[in-house]
């Protein structure tokens, strides 16, 4: 019982998206109700025109009258069903719209912690797949719901007032049907809910799989990842046949009860035909031919409900899903007010701890002064801290003790568009998407010229190449560059940031997978970036920052040695144990 509750609280909430669209909804649901009423009364004109036109008068001249009303109203029922399902449909897309934005835009909101521990194919099935069921219960779900409860409910109505004794007998099997209604809807729920974790399984794996298909041809893991994927798809398959299952009973059990009250009522007729004259026995005519036809618009509906229900249980359990990553809040990114902020100041680390999982610290009270316009290099063995440092800098984490400041102003109270404005990143893991090279490096930010992204090109050196493919600018460079270089790949990210103009520069392990070739251009590209701005700058290539105004070393979490490239070779502690194993490292 619990559970039912929660289903109509997660239906209450649905119908709220509907409110901006009342004109809409009210249109439609006249639409419906008008249907209601005329399909019904369709049988019942029937049934008068056979007893009083064909029966007893026989007069051509009013049966054809009569019958041209009856087309009439049929061709009116047609208009009134397409003018219902295409304003349901518009109701429900635009409701569906207006969720998937709320969705994304709240997903986009998620401090990247959420990220690490949520699949992506399960992300891509709420967004697009999960919504999509929803779309149906605005569509065809309550709408036809209605429909169908008024319909039955004016078609008692008129099989009761033309003859209850008919009525009574025809309904005989009605018991049956609710209880087999009931049966079913509870097996669908069931068989929805294990489709749905099954679909999200599929998507996740092909996903990930797809993402990381180089990894698994390189360790020839075709084989096995292929046999777990025959599994998972079993299992798929599995929780797609118990729902047609359910479906291949209920509706012959269906079939076979509406052709049951026929038979009563032709068993009834034929026993109420005995002993009476021939015109008692025309006199019903109409009433059985009437009853045949409202048999039909009894059961189907009945069966339809059971339908509808269907899709109204799918579309709640998918938006439980939904609802459970909008009312997610404690993976929000909090976000400051600050949107006036000089980005030209002096960035300081007080006392700053930070655990990605709530104990063990990543870092450890950085205590950690960046002067404007200056460039410090942080240096370090792998898991020293280095890049977390640029993440709780940019607030794609938020760091759970000490401050962070540009001058007097602590970073969580600037908004985070403004601060990210302000900040470019170029890391190591380059990320394009499949489009122009154009469209990747100004992100879609139509204020930025072609001769901005062409002079910023040329400033890193990576014109040249650019121009030498077959559409230039205009190269579509396909999913994640793979077309391109990693050298090549990490240029396009140097003249990403060069185009935003940022105040904040910086470089994580830019150079550290590419050529010497690349590495040089790589180089004069990160002289022309840090040129005037403040910059931070992670690298393993010590090379690289021997000409930085800082160095910072770090180690577990703790920053040991502060200084110049000469300051900390003279000093003999892990910076220069660190030079020395790159500078003389074997061929």
């Amino acid at each position: 019982m619990e559970k039912k509750k929660v289903d109509f609280r997660m239906f209450k909430r649905l119908m709220l998206y509907v409110t901006p669209y009342k004109k809409l909804f009210v249109f439609a649901a006249f639409c419906v109700l008008l249907l209601s009423f005329l399909s019904p009364l369709r049988p019942y004109l029937i049934g008068k025109m056979v007893d009083n036109y064909i029966v007893n008068t026989q007069n051509k001249e009013l049966l054809l009258r009569w019958c041209t009303g009856i087309v009439g109203l049929l061709f009116l029922e047609g208009v009134l069903q397409f003018v219902s399902s295409y304003f349901s449909n518009l109701l429900a897309q635009s409701v569906i719209r207006d969720i998937r934005k709320k969705l994304f835009a709240h997903v986009v909101s998620f401090r990247m912690k959420y990220f690490d521990k949520t699949p992506l194919g399960a992300l891509v099935t709420r967004v697009v797949s999960d919504l999509e069921a929803i779309t149906q219960v605005f569509s065809s779900g309550v709408m036809e719901m209605s429909r169908d409860l008024i319909s039955l409910t004016v078609v008692l109505s008129l099989m009761f007032y033309t003859n209850w004794e008919l009525s009574l007998m025809t309904l005989i099997p009605i018991p049956l049907l609710i209880i087999a209604t009931r049966i079913f809807a509870k097996a669908m729920k069931s068989a929805f809910q294990l489709e749905r974790k099954q679909v999200t399984k599929l998507n996740t794996f092909v996903q990930e799989h797809l993402t990381g298909m180089s990894v698994v041809q390189l360790f020839n893991k075709n084989a096995e990842e292929y046999d777990k994927f025959v599994e998972i798809n079993k299992g798929h398959r599995r929780a797609h046949i118990n729902a047609v299952w359910a479906n291949s009973i209920f509706f012959p059990v269906v079939e076979m009860l509406s052709s049951l009250s026929i038979a009563f009522l032709l068993v009834w007729g034929a026993i109420n035909a005995g002993g009476k004259n021939t015109i008692e026995v025309q006199a019903m005519y109409g009433q059985i031919i009437a009853f045949t036809l409202w048999i039909y618009q009894l059961y189907r509906p009945i069966r339809q409900l059971a339908d509808k229900f269907n899709v109204l249980q799918r579309g709640i359990v998918r938006a439980e899903r939904i609802f459970k990553i909008i009312d997610h809040s404690d993976q929000r990114q909090e976000s400051g007010q600050l949107r006036e902020v000089n980005f030209g100041q002096n960035i300081s680390f007080n006392d700053v701890s930070f655990s990605y999982d709530g104990n063990a610290e990543v870092l450890k009270k950085i205590n950690l002064k960046i002067e404007t316009g200056k460039m410090v290099a942080i240096v370090g063995a792998t898991g020293a801290g280095k890049s977390t440092i640029v993440n709780i800098l940019g607030r794609f984490y938020e760091h759970q003790s000490g401050t962070i400041k540009i001058g007097s102003v602590d970073i969580k109270d600037i908004s985070l568009s403004t601060l990210r404005e302000n900040i470019a990143i170029v890391l190591q893991d380059i990320f394009l998407f499949s489009d122009t090279i154009h469209n990747n490096i100004t992100l879609g930010d139509e204020s930025i010229s072609r001769s901005a992204v062409i002079e910023a090109a040329k400033a890193v050196g990576a014109h040249d190449f650019i121009s030498k493919l077959p559409d230039g600018y205009d190269y579509t460079i396909g999913e994640r560059g793979s077309v391109l270089s990693v050298g090549q790949r990490q240029l396009l990210a140097f003249i990403r940031a060069y185009v935003y103009d940022p105040q904040i520069l910086i470089l994580d392990e830019a150079t550290s997978s590419v050529d010497n070739e690349s590495e040089m251009l790589i180089q004069k590209a990160t002289a022309n970036l840090t040129k005037g701005r403040t910059s931070i700058v992670i690298a393993h290539r010590l090379s690289t920052i021997q000409k930085a105004d800082q160095i910072v070393v770090m180690e577990l979490g703790e920053i040991i040695e502060k200084g110049t490239h000469n300051e900390l070779l003279s000093e003999n502690g892990k910076y220069r144990t660190l030079y020395e194993k790159q500078i003389f490292k074997p061929a």
